[in-house]
C-alpha cells in the first residue's frame, strides 16, 4: 500500500482521534452513512481507529425511497462485510403518499431526508452522531466546529457553538442536547479522493460508471 503524503497523515491522525474521543465520552454513538464516498471514508476510518476490534458505532441510513439499487446493494454489501449493524430508517408516511423529488421538490427534500434524520436520531437516543460533511462543501458547513451542539429539537444555534483551541473538544452534554461531530471537516474534496486511491477504499460502483 503506497503511503500518504505528510498531510493527508495528519488529516487521517486528527480524524482517528477525533472518533477515538468521541466514542470513548459517548454513551449511545452513531456514524451517518449514505454510501456515498464521504461516509464511506468516514467509515473506514472507524474501521482502523478500533481495529482489531470490531467497530463500536452502527451506521444509520436514511432511506429517502428514492435511492439507487447500486447504492442501496453497497451499503448492505459494505455493512455486512466490516462487521457493522446497520440501522435503516424511512419515512413510511411519506412513502406511502408517494412523495418524490420530481414531484414534490424541497417538500420531498424535507418530509423524506430531514424529518425521518431527525425522527431517527430522536427516537435512537443517539448522543453523539459521527457525519462525513466537510467545512469545503458550502458556506454553512464552514461555521460548523468539528464538535457541534444540537439541542431537543436537533437544531444548530451558531452562537452556541464552543472553542476548540488546540483541538481540545468538548464533549459535554446538557439534558436534551446531542453532538454532531465532523472528523472529516479539514479535509477537501481533493483530498479525499487521494485518500481514497492510495487506502484503494471500494465506493459504489455508480462512481465509476
Amino acid at each position: 500500500m503506497t503511503s500518504l503524503p505528510r498531510h493527508l497523515s495528519a488529516l487521517e491522525s486528527e480524524a482517528i482521534h477525533i472518533l477515538r474521543d468521541g466514542v470513548a465520552e459517548a454513551r449511545k454513538p452513531v456514524l451517518l452513512f449514505s454510501g456515498g464516498k464521504d461516509s464511506t471514508v468516514l467509515a473506514h476510518l472507524v474501521l482502523r481507529a478500533f481495529y482489531p476490534a470490531p467497530p463500536p458505532i452502527p451506521l444509520l441510513h436514511i432511506d429517502s425511497t428514492w435511492e439507487f439499487a447500486d447504492v442501496l446493494a453497497f451499503r448492505d454489501s459494505f455493512a455486512h462485510h466490516n462487521g457493522f449493524q446497520l440501522i435503516v430508517h424511512a419515512n413510511e408516511e411519506g412513502r406511502a403518499q408517494a412523495i418524490n423529488p420530481f414531484d414534490h421538490g424541497d417538500y420531498y427534500t424535507t418530509t423524506m431526508r430531514t424529518e425521518p434524520l431527525k425522527q431517527a436520531l430522536i427516537a435512537g437516543c443517539y448522543d453523539i452522531v459521527f457525519g462525513g460533511a466537510r467545512r469545503d462543501e458550502e458556506a454553512s458547513r464552514a461555521k460548523e466546529r468539528i464538535v457541534s451542539v444540537r439541542n431537543s429539537k436537533q437544531g444548530w444555534d451558531p452562537k452556541s457553538q464552543r472553542p476548540e483551541i488546540w483541538r481540545c473538544f468538548n464533549w459535554r452534554l446538557s439534558a436534551g442536547e446531542s453532538i454532531r461531530a465532523f472528523p472529516l471537516s479539514n479535509w477537501t474534496e481533493q483530498d479525499l479522493w487521494i485518500y481514497i486511491l492510495l487506502r484503494e477504499i471500494e465506493l459504489a460502483p455508480l462512481y465509476l460508471a
